[in-house]
C-alpha cells in the first residue's frame, strides 16, 4: 500500500506526480528544485540552491515523521558538473559523517526551471 506524502512547507508539485510517496518501509522523494516555497524564487548560486533543494527535501520528509539521518540514498542532478565541489560542502552539513547515505551525482543538459541543481532521495521509515 502505498501514502502519498505532501505538505506547503515545500514546493508544490508543477506536474502529475507528488512531493513523494510512502510504500513497504520507504520513502521516496520527488526530485526537489531548490524553489523557495514561501516566494516561488530561486536562490542565487550553486550553495544557495542546494541548500534549498535539501530544506526541501527535509520539509518533506518531516511530513513523514523521518529525518534525515533516515535517508539511505540520495541522487543529485547538477547542470554544470563544475558546481561539484560547492554543491558537496553544503550536502554535508545535511548529513553526519559516518551516517552518510549511498549517493549518485551526475550532470544532465538542463533542469526545470534552469535550475542548477535537483536533489532527490530514498529514506526508511
Amino acid at each position: 500500500m502505498k501514502k502519498v506524502i505532501s505538505t506547503e512547507h515545500a514546493p508544490a508539485a508543477i506536474g502529475p506526480y507528488a512531493q513523494a510517496v510512502a510504500a513497504n518501509g520507504m520513502v521516496y522523494t520527488s526530485g526537489q528544485l531548490p524553489i523557495d516555497p514561501a516566494t516561488g524564487a530561486f536562490p542565487e548560486g550553486i550553495a544557495a540552491q542546494t541548500r534549498q533543494s535539501l530544506t526541501n527535501v527535509k520539509a518533506i520528509l518531516a511530513e513523514a515523521s523521518v529525518g534525515m539521518d533516515r535517508v539511505v540514498k540520495t541522487t543529485v542532478f547538477l547542470s554544470d558538473m563544475n558546481n561539484f565541489a560547492a554543491m558537496n560542502e553544503v550536502y554535508a552539513e545535511f548529513f553526519s559523517e559516518g551516517g552518510y547515505p549511498a549517493r549518485s551525482a551526475v550532470e544532465v543538459a538542463r533542469l526545470p526551471k534552469d535550475a542548477l541543481v535537483e536533489i532527490e532521495v530514498v529514506a526508511v521509515l
